[in-house]
């Protein structure tokens, strides 16, 4: 697997990684066994960055987490976790030194582990990244030694515009996939001259992109695919990246086209991500070691051509565009 230099830090990572939500919670019933396996899984493919939050499951992501790279020994992958959305109610007066130190704390403790190789702010309201006070504070607890780096995830190219004017800002993780491309319009142009590392999280569309979902898929009662369909519980954009299903199912019908014959649509849509220079990692979760390992085999996948691309490219502005576009 391939490995990329992560922005300006002093890590290198796989440029597949693992996404650590579904092992927290809100897709469902995933097993800590499972979890666990997939992440054994990942591990063992070669998979050298871990991205978690506190909120996953209350903090049973990252206790997983530790616990397999306690077991396993041995060199440890980067780990990302993120602090912020534990904020009841989630608003930017939430975000204080003191606020922001207690949720790093306990980052600390259930990853086990003296200082976070990289928190992000996660999700921030909008007016957070215009409050340099924030940030002042995440170089405070820099230069404490709790944490090493620091970065932002966002809902819109708008707040990475926005989070890259601050010069520790390391990292931004970003939704980018066939049904979301706004972000290579100019953001990642301006990460990739300010040596700024992109993470890609909800690469397959929570599960559209794996040409898995049909109209008769049913989802559980704590899965996000049902509760947050409409946006009911945190921004719609991370559920099916914001797309109407109806649509999205008619423009997976069209996708489906294009990926070579044999090959799985996630491995395609995933490769897709990876095709863009400017992607540091992209993170696809998975709720079993079967998915972490097919995951991490798409980094093999062949190079996709530029009339392919571009088809891609046509399928999303006649109907993805208009849901999605301006929007984030």
């Amino acid at each position: 697997m391939r490995q990329h230099a992560f922005g300006r830090t002093s890590f290198t990572v796989s440029e597949v990684g693992f996404g650590a939500w579904q092992i927290g919670g809100s897709w469902g019933d995933v097993s800590e066994a499972d979890g666990r396996a997939a992440l054994e899984a990942a591990l063992d493919a070669g998979v050298t960055f871990i991205d978690t939050a506190d909120v996953y499951g209350d903090g049973r992501s990252e206790k997983i987490i530790s616990n397999v790279l306690k077991a396993r020994g041995g060199e440890r992958p980067m780990i990302a976790t993120k602090a912020g959305r534990r904020l009841d109610p989630h608003n930017a007066e939430g975000y204080t030194k003191a606020n922001l130190e207690a949720f790093i704390d306990r980052s600390l403790s259930n990853l086990g582990v003296d200082s976070l190789d990289l928190v992000q702010l996660h999700c921030p309201p909008t007016e957070v990244l215009y409050q340099p006070e924030v940030f002042g504070a995440l170089d405070d607890l820099r230069r404490a030694g709790k944490i090493r780096n620091y970065g932002v995830s966002v809902e819109k190219v708008e707040e990475a515009l926005k989070a890259i004017e601050y010069p520790d800002v390391v990292s931004i993780q970003i939704i980018y996939n066939i049904f979301r491309q706004r972000p290579a319009d100019l953001f990642f142009k301006e990460a990739k001259r300010k040596d700024v590392a992109v993470i890609v999280r909800v690469p397959l569309a929570s599960g559209l992109l794996s040409g898995k979902i049909t109209r008769d898929t049913t989802f559980a009662s704590d899965d996000h695919r049902q509760f947050n369909r409409h946006g009911e519980a945190f921004d719609v954009g991370e559920t099916f990246a914001g797309v109407p299903l109806e649509v999205g199912l008619q423009a997976v019908e069209e996708v489906r086209k294009l990926v070579p014959q044999g090959a799985s649509m996630a491995a395609f849509a995933l490769k897709w991500i990876l095709m863009n220079e400017a992607v540091t990692v992209v993170i696809p979760g998975a709720r079993n070691a079967e998915q972490a390992r097919a995951n991490a085999a798409a980094a093999e996948f062949a190079a996709i051509s530029d009339d392919v691309i571009t088809a891609t490219k046509e399928i999303y502005a006649r109907l993805i565009a208009p849901h999605v576009h301006q929007r984030w």
